[in-house]
């Protein structure tokens, strides 16, 4: 692994488990135009919930004619009554908690303004000098905007950043940005691939 100058996180399936959390807000969102909600069984479509941008995953669950009024409800929707589905990945804070004082750390996620509602509710933000949604860049992941974006915030090069994540859409992301990649989780190809946190402390 190159030097590294900063390390940057996705958010769902990295940060925190919470396929929980976004089945159940789209699903809030599917039934009140009485759409058929999303189950875990149906594993392409729930894992799009999971990693893709809202707009997106919007307008793959809902007919045209009911995108502009789907969008609009879910502008309505206070992302944090769905935090308690959530919960932090096993010895995240840890891992955090040893790098925060040797490396900038910041998050890269296709979530809109709930990641802050999120980092609020876990007392975690102090750790993140840099936050880079979906709402920040024209193109969200696979798009390398949002990590091109983090890193001229940090002020750093991208290619000695670390980008920590669990998905295709994510891999695909630091490569356009000639970024390192470290997948978690098992999910993505990746030269190096965690299944804890601290396994990433033997690689720094």
């Amino acid at each position: 692994m190159k030097h590294i100058g900063a390390v940057i996180f996705d958010c769902d399936g990295v940060m925190f488990a919470s396929h929980r959390a976004n089945l159940a807000y789209y699903n809030r969102i599917l039934a009140e135009f009485s759409y058929p909600l999303v189950t875990t069984q149906q594993k392409e479509l729930a894992q799009m919930c999971h990693t893709a941008s809202s707009p997106e995953v919007l307008a793959n669950l809902f007919h045209p004619d009911d995108l502009v009024e789907a969008r609009a409800f879910a502008a309505t929707l206070e992302y944090r009554e769905f935090i308690p589905y959530m919960e932090p990945e096993a010895d995240f804070l840890d891992l955090l908690q040893q790098l925060s004082g040797d490396y900038p750390l910041a998050i890269a996620t296709n979530r809109g303004k709930s990641i802050l509602t999120i980092l609020e509710h876990f007392s975690l933000q102090h750790f993140f000098s840099v936050v880079v949604t979906s709402h920040d860049v024209e193109q969200p992941k696979p798009a390398p905007d949002m990590l091109l974006l983090a890193v001229k915030r940090l002020k750093v090069e991208a290619a000695s950043c670390l980008f920590i994540g669990d998905s295709e859409l994510d891999r695909l992301a630091a490569a356009a940005a000639n970024m390192q990649f470290v997948g978690y989780g098992g999910e993505v190809s990746a030269e190096i691939s965690l299944s804890n946190h601290l396994e990433l402390l033997n690689y720094l």
